[in-house]
This record gives structure tokens, sequence and C-alpha cells, in this order.
């Protein structure tokens, strides 16, 4: 196996917004794992500070408002999604914020809906999917997803 290149793997936030025993879900619209369900996540951008990242997405999706000092760091998931692309998901857990759902991305979302801990949809993508059961689990705090 080469070590020539350097790894350059995406930032990700997901942000893991709970109401008691329910969690908040997305259903994708788009073409990446369309139909399937995921928390409200997205990709940091350059030069941004990672829970300003998570809070941002969360409101470009939902329209809720989080502190970004609230949000808990919950698990992180080194993701390999193919063999030339990597991810670093940063799971958050919100308990506290401002508003009601709201589909704010009809192009890329089907649906938002809230689910229970205890009948979580049967469609999670894996990838978000880890790293929801990690922290549900009380598992370690890394997951290292689909790498074997």
């Amino acid at each position: 196996m080469s070590h020539d290149k350097l790894a350059h793997p995406v930032i990700d936030t997901q942000v893991i917004v709970r109401d008691g025993d329910k969690i908040l879900f997305s259903q994708r619209g788009g073409p990446y794992g369309k139909g399937r369900w995921h928390m409200p996540s997205g990709k940091l951008d350059e030069g941004e500070e990672i829970t300003v990242g998570a809070a941002r997405e969360l409101w470009e999706e939902t329209g809720l408002e989080v502190a970004p000092d609230h949000l808990r760091l919950v698990q992180v998931v080194h993701h390999r999604q193919d063999d030339e692309m990597t991810r670093i998901g940063f799971f958050f857990v919100a308990t506290q914020w401002k508003g009601d759902p709201v589909n704010r991305e009809p192009e890329k979302c089907r649906a938002l809906e809230w689910f229970t801990v205890h009948e979580l949809p049967d469609d999670i993508i894996e990838y978000p999917e880890a790293g929801l059961r990690g922290y549900l689990d009380g598992a370690a705090p890394l997951v290292e997803h689909n790498w074997a």
C-alpha cells in the first residue's frame, strides 16, 4: 500500500436534534441516499469553526437555531466512502433550540420527521447510522467505518 498521497478527508458535521426520546431525521431527496434517512448534516466551510458550521447547517436545513456552544460532541466517525474519498464526521447533540423544524431545502430533502430512539427508521444511511448508534449505545467516541 502506497503512502505517497496525503489524506484530505471531507469534514462533515451531523446534528442529533434530541427532544427526550425523540430524534429529528431528514429523508434524502438528492441522488446520494435518495429516500433514506439521516440527521441534519453538511460539510464544514473553509476557515469555519466546527460548532459554528454544525449550527449553520442545522439552520439551513431545518430552520432550527442552536447556539454553537450548546452543541455537545458525542461521536466522531472516520468513514471510507470509496477508494478516492474519506470523510470525518463530527456528531453533535442539540437538546435546546429556537423554532420548529421546517424543510428549508425541499430540493435535497423529502421530509423531516421525529422518530423515537426505540423505533428508529429502518433505512438510515450507514455512515450517519454508525455515529448515531455509537452515541446511543455509549460506545467508544470514535468509529472507523467501512475500512475493512
